[in-house]
């Protein structure tokens, strides 16, 4: 089941592509990845205690499951895929940072995200540091999948096919995320 839904998402986002004719059009606000890196925390309330990635969070299969919900599970824990574009936070556009749905390590911020036309939020750097990386042989051929590196949950593949300076696509499964608004809570 979990390959049908695959193959059924990866046509979803090449028919998508094809009739918005936006794959890969959209170019980041920003290019100081530098700076991107290293000023998340201005985006993040005062108050907010960000987890560090090399404190792991590890639970039992029973407690996951009571953490998160059925789509989440299934994505972070069973490296599942959502359909394309069903994740509201394609459209999202304010300010602020993405975190982990299983663990609240952020991972990405708003500046990071381009609109890729594949149907997934999707993010042309990362937070240092917060992901693991292997070798996805699932499909005809290798890609590179990547975990959140606190508690292993599965958020998606990074591509070699996206915007200036970095030229990576991270495609990251919307419900694997958690969207904190800027100097706000989710």
């Amino acid at each position: 089941m979990q390959r049908r839904g695959f193959i059924q998402g990866l046509l979803a986002a090449g028919v998508w592509s094809a009739w918005t004719g936006r794959a890969g059009a959209a170019q980041p606000a920003s290019t100081n990845i530098e700076a991107l890196q290293k000023n998340w925390k201005t985006l993040l309330a005062a108050d907010f205690k960000a987890p560090a990635p090399t404190v792991p969070l590890k639970l039992a299969k029973e407690e996951w499951r009571k953490r998160l919900d059925k789509a989440q599970y299934n994505v972070l824990r069973e490296e599942g895929t959502e359909r394309a574009g069903t994740s509201p936070l394609n459209n999202e556009k304010r300010a602020g940072v993405y975190a982990c749905a299983g663990c609240d390590l952020p991972l990405f911020t708003s500046d990071m995200k381009y609109d890729s036309g594949t149907g997934w939020p999707s993010f042309f750097t990362t937070i240092p540091g917060v992901f693991g990386i292997k070798e996805d042989r699932f499909l005809f051929s290798p890609r590179t999948e990547y975990h959140c590196a606190r508690c292993g949950g599965h958020h998606g593949h990074v591509f070699d096919d996206g915007p200036p300076p970095t030229r990576q696509r991270w495609c990251n499964n919307g419900v694997a995320l958690k969207f904190i608004p800027k100097s706000g809570r989710a």
